[in-house]
């Protein structure tokens, strides 16, 4: 399955419990499509809940849901733990995840 940076993606939480799509977690693919084909991990931010304002957390839409991208929760699993893709974020929310990564990582 190919998977593309700004993916959102449905996951399995435990790789021992199985790939039931009952335990996965929506998360948006952070790591580029470089790095995403030539390893066999892929490095993830978790989709939680719209509660609170953190500076950490983009607001962006799926479906007819807010929910928040935790870019304070990134991280790296197997790429063989991906069950799904379920869409792509649109540019102005890619920018707005780039803009909290730089100010999170580089300023």
């Amino acid at each position: 399955m190919e998977v593309n940076q700004y993916s959102i993606v449905l996951a399995g939480q435990d790789p021992a419990s199985g790939n039931e799509a009952g335990n996965g977690v929506q998360c948006v693919v952070i790591s580029p499509a470089e790095m995403n084909s030539a390893l066999r991990t892929i490095t993830l931010a978790p989709l939680c809940p719209d509660t609170g304002d953190y500076p950490t957390r983009v607001r962006i839409k799926t479906g007819t849901k807010q929910v928040r991208i935790a870019l304070d929760q990134i991280t790296t699993i197997e790429k063989k733990r991906i069950l799904k893709v379920i869409g792509d974020l649109n540019p102005a929310e890619v920018k707005k995840v780039k803009s909290v990564l730089k100010e999170i990582f580089i300023d």
